[in-house]
This record gives C-alpha cells, structure tokens and sequence, in this order.
C-alpha cells in the first residue's frame, strides 16, 4: 500500500470505518485467500466498492452476527483468510459465545474488526455505543485486540492481522475527520506499544482515537512543568509489559481509554503492575462503569472525563496531591 502525506491526510477525513474499507481494496491484492463476512454494513464499513469490485472475495450475511462468526469458523477452517465486521456491540457482545467456542476454544483464525466502537455514536444510546468489548474479549484465550490511535494505524493494524497466526480484533474509535498522531509511516508490531512522548513525571497509557487527546494534554502539562510521557498501548492483549517497565520510576502512571475503567487496558496495566515490587500509583480515566444518558461524541467524552482538559485537571490534581 502507498502511505505517504496525502493518503495519511485523506484517511483522517475519512475516518477510520472507511480508512479499512479502502485498506481491504488494496490488501486483497496481496491475500487472494481473503474473504471479508458482513452483517449488512457494507456502507457503514467503507466496503461498497470492495463488495461490488471483488464480489467473490464478499458475502453478506444480513442481521445474523452469530451466523457470520459460525460461517467465519467454517471458511478459516478451509484456509481462507477471514474477515468479519460489523458495529462493535454487535460483533462482540451478542457473538461472545461463539467467538469463545470457534476462534478462542477451537482456534480459527479470523480478523473481526469492530465498527465504531467507544463513544462515537453516542446519538444512538450505549445500544450503539461499545465500552465493554475489551473487557470482554481479554478473557478469551487466543484472541488478541488491537485498539488503532488513528486512521493510518487502522491499515498498520489491519495489515498485521491478515499476516497474524491467531485471531484479532481491531477495536475502532472515532469518526470522521480523525485526528492524526502518525504523520509518516512507522514500524507497527502485534504487541508492542509506541511511546509517543518521553517525559519523567506522568507516563499516561492510552488506546484508540484519545490517544489524540493525550498528546494534546501532555504537551500543555510539560507548560506547567509536569513533564508526561505518552505511550500508545495499542495492542491490549498480549499486553507490552516491557515498555510499561521503562515507566516505573515515574510518579504516576495514567491510563486513558474509550472504554469501561473496568476490563479494559487500564486493568491490563494494573494487572501488570501489580507483579511489581514498588510501582508508582495509577489513575484510571475512561467510562466510570456506567451508562449516562446519549449525547455527541465530544459531549460525552467530556462527559466522562476523557477530553484533553479533563485529562490536564486530573493530572495536575492528582500529581500535586502525592
């Protein structure tokens, strides 16, 4: 695939969603064994012109996800690279057990890319929106999840998996006009997280479209000489406990995320630290394990407390009361 500056720029207005049905357009190239399953979002993931280019490599499966993972198990175990994808809720949540029993238990390889997951729609009510899916998936053996910052580490990631020995999920955050934290293409590996941002005080672990957020945060808190490191801990499981070991002379440890604060990366770090002798304290920002009313996706991240001035006020609050 070309990855340059127009093609990094065209994905972040387009936003993730479409950015992997673009990406599928080329890779398909590339894995002629690839063989992408829907639930009628062909639109909605970025795939009308995939689903009508390379019709034979495409197969709707309608309103049925737990279908489309049966089906998904069938066609791995006949060698195809698989892909599923629908939006997050209904790709995780409603097909836990047959992802369990066919990719976790039986050990089907298959990409499942979640849609929209996180806050984005958040007009639609948390029926739509997805902050349990991390949390869910990381008790599966043999699933791996991937959370992108960005559009271009939605190809980087999307790329990794169709070459991966054992499933993954791709979690999608954000929308359309999607900040950028990559600016040039750079190394991604399965399970080994990118610092960002080297600082001394704060090491704030983030995944998904916040990871913008953080950056953004970071550098308005080194201002106020609280020097912060930003790490994107965008493979959540296998967690990368190396890096995280780099970060435990800091003084606090800050975990962010699009997600439940329960189940997610915040619990890998601290599941993480805790193997440690003498570990600095953690914060954990994200979804405080509840369901709040529907509103915008900036709406409700500030809600939540995960927009870049809540993440400078809990920083700041917590760093000058150790």
């Amino acid at each position: 695939m070309i990855i340059n500056e127009r093609t990094i720029k065209s994905w972040s207005i387009i936003g993730p969603r479409a950015t992997f049905g673009l990406a599928a357009l080329e890779l398909v190239k590339e894995h002629q064994n690839m063989m992408i399953l829907t639930c009628d979002v062909s639109t909605s993931a970025g795939l009308d012109r995939f689903r009508k280019t390379y019709a034979s490599n495409y197969l709707d499966l309608g309103i049925a996800e737990q279908n489309m993972i049966g089906v998904a198990a069938g066609l791995a175990s006949e060698n195809y690279n698989v892909v599923t994808t629908t939006f997050a809720p209904f790709q995780t949540i409603r097909c836990c057990e047959q992802i369990k029993v066919n990719f976790g238990y039986m050990k089907n390889k298959v990409c499942m890319v979640g849609l929209a997951s996180g806050l984005i729609l958040g007009n639609l009510g948390f029926t739509h929106c997805c902050i349990e899916d991390v949390g869910i998936l990381r008790t599966i053996p043999n699933i791996t999840i991937i959370s992108p910052a960005d559009s271009l580490e939605t190809v980087k990631a999307f790329q990794a998996a169709l070459k991966y020995d054992s499933s993954v999920y791709i979690r999608l955050t954000g929308g359309s006009n999607n900040p950028i934290v990559y600016d040039k293409d750079y190394n991604f590996e399965i399970g080994k997280s990118n610092i960002l941002k080297n600082g001394s005080d704060v090491a704030i672990f983030s995944s998904g479209s916040v990871t913008s957020e953080c950056l953004n945060a970071a550098k308005i808190l080194d201002e106020s000489n609280i020097s912060c490191a930003v790490i994107n801990m965008h493979t959540i499981k296998p967690f990368d406990k190396k890096t995280l070991e780099k970060y435990l002379n800091v003084k606090l440890i800050v975990s962010v995320e699009e997600h439940n604060v329960i189940g997610g990366l915040g619990s890998a770090i601290s599941e993480s630290l805790s193997t440690f002798e003498n570990s600095p304290r953690q914060v954990f920002l994200g979804i405080n394990d509840q369901y709040t009313k529907g509103g915008s996706y900036n709406f409700l991240k500030k809600k939540n407390g995960i927009d870049e001035n809540n993440i400078i006020s809990t920083i700041k609050n917590n760093f000058n009361e150790r």
